[in-house]
C-alpha cells in the first residue's frame, strides 16, 4: 500500500518574497508536500517553486500542473530539472491537459495522445536521450538532448485528468493520478480501478477552515462555483439537479458567482470542497483516505484569512487525521 501523504497547494497571485516563507510554514506544519498551481493567466509556477526550494528542506514540490500546450515538452524538462536541482532531489512534475485554451484560440489537439507523448518526451530528455523521438504529435529530431548534467532523471510526475481514457493511456508513466475539484469520496473507486495499484490516487479541491464554520462554507461556495458546472460533467456521481445545473452554469457564465454560490447547497459543497470548522475538514479529508485516496491536497483559500487557515490545517486538521490514523505521527 503506498503511503499516505498530505499537501497543500498555493495559487501564484502572490508578490514572488511570500512563496518561500508560505512554503516554509508549510514545511513546519508537517506537510509532505507543497504544490503551485499553473493556472492560465497566473504567475507561472516555475519562479515560486525556486523560491519554495530554497525556502525549505524537507518537503517535495512541484507545479499542479503544467500543459503540453502552452509550454513545450522541452521547455518542461528544463524547467523540472532546475528545480528538482534546486530542492536537492525533491520535485516532482505535474502535467495535464490544462483549461481555459479558448482564451488563447487554441484547441488542443488529439490531447490524450499529447499528454502521453509528453511524458514520454520529457522522459527522454530528462535522460539526456540522444535517440529521435517520433510522435504524432511531439517529436525530437535525436542527434543532441539538453546540455547539462541533470541530477535526477526518474524524478515522478503526477498526470492531472478527470478521463479514463488518458489515465489508461499514461498510467505507466506516473507515479500519481490527480482528480481535482473533488471532495466526494463516491467518485474514488473507478480512479482507483483506472490507475492501477502501482499508481497513486491524489486529490485536491478549494479548502477553506476557520472557527467559523458557516463563514468558510460561504467562502467555498463562492471559490468552488467557478469550478462545479465543469466538475458536473465529470463526476457522475454527483447527482446536482437538471435546473440546479442549469442555473449555476448561467450564473457562471455571466461572472455571477455569487448568485451561483447561493444554489449550491451543503450537501453538495462537501463534494466539490472541504470546508468548515477543523473538525469538518478532517473529517472530510478522513473520508477520502478511507476511500482509498493516497494523497489529500489542501487548495487555495485555505481560510477565510489564508495565513490563519494554513494555522488551522497545521494545529488542528493534521493532527486529527494523525489521529485517525490516516497519517503517520510526525
Amino acid at each position: 500500500m503506498t503511503a499516505r501523504r498530505v499537501s497543500i497547494a498555493f495559487q501564484t497571485d502572490h508578490a514572488l518574497s511570500a512563496y518561500g516563507p508560505l512554503a516554509a510554514e508549510a514545511e513546519r506544519a508537517g506537510f509532505d508536500v507543497v504544490s503551485v498551481y499553473n493556472d492560465l493567466l497566473y504567475q507561472p509556477a516555475w519562479l515560486p517553486l525556486l523560491e519554495i526550494a530554497r525556502a525549505t528542506r524537507r518537503v517535495a514540490l512541484g507545479p499542479a500542473a503544467v500543459n503540453p500546450f502552452t509550454c513545450h515538452p522541452v521547455n518542461i524538462a528544463g524547467h523540472a530539472a532546475l528545480i528538482d536541482e534546486a530542492s536537492n532531489g525533491r520535485a516532482y512534475l505535474g502535467l495535464a491537459r490544462g483549461a481555459w485554451h479558448e482564451f488563447l484560440g487554441l484547441t488542443p489537439r488529439r490531447p490524450v495522445t499529447a499528454l502521453r507523448e509528453a511524458l514520454e518526451c520529457v522522459r527522454h530528455l530528462l535522460r539526456r536521450s540522444t535517440a529521435p523521438y517520433r510522435g504524432d504529435v511531439f517529436t525530437l529530431a535525436g542527434g543532441d538532448s539538453l546540455r547539462w548534467t541533470i541530477a535526477r532523471p526518474e524524478m515522478p510526475f503526477l498526470l492531472g485528468t478527470w478521463g479514463l481514457a488518458t489515465i489508461r493511456a499514461c498510467a505507466a508513466h506516473v507515479a500519481e493520478i490527480k482528480v481535482g475539484g473533488t471532495a466526494n469520496p463516491d467518485v474514488i473507486p473507478r480512479y482507483l480501478e483506472a490507475a492501477g495499484p502501482s499508481v497513486a490516487v491524489v486529490t485536491g479541491c478549494v479548502s477553506v477552515v476557520d472557527k467559523d464554520g458557516r463563514a468558510a462554507r460561504d467562502l467555498a461556495r463562492r471559490k468552488a462555483a467557478l469550478y462545479l458546472p465543469v466538475i458536473a460533467d465529470l463526476d457522475p456521481t454527483l447527482g446536482v439537479e437538471p435546473d440546479r445545473l442549469a442555473r449555476l452554469r448561467a450564473a457562471a457564465a455571466a461572472f455571477d458567482y455569487d448568485a451561483a454560490a447561493r444554489d449550491i447547497p451543503d450537501a453538495l459543497l462537501r463534494r466539490v470542497a472541504m470546508a468548515g470548522t477543523p473538525d469538518d475538514v478532517a473529517e472530510q479529508a478522513h473520508a477520502l483516505y478511507a476511500a482509498g485516496v493516497s494523497r489529500v491536497e489542501f487548495g487555495t483559500p485555505h481560510g477565510l484569512d489564508p495565513r490563519e487557515g494554513l494555522r488551522l490545517l497545521g494545529d488542528a486538521v493534521l493532527p486529527a487525521l494523525r489521529r485517525a490514523g490516516d497519517l503517520a505521527h510526525a
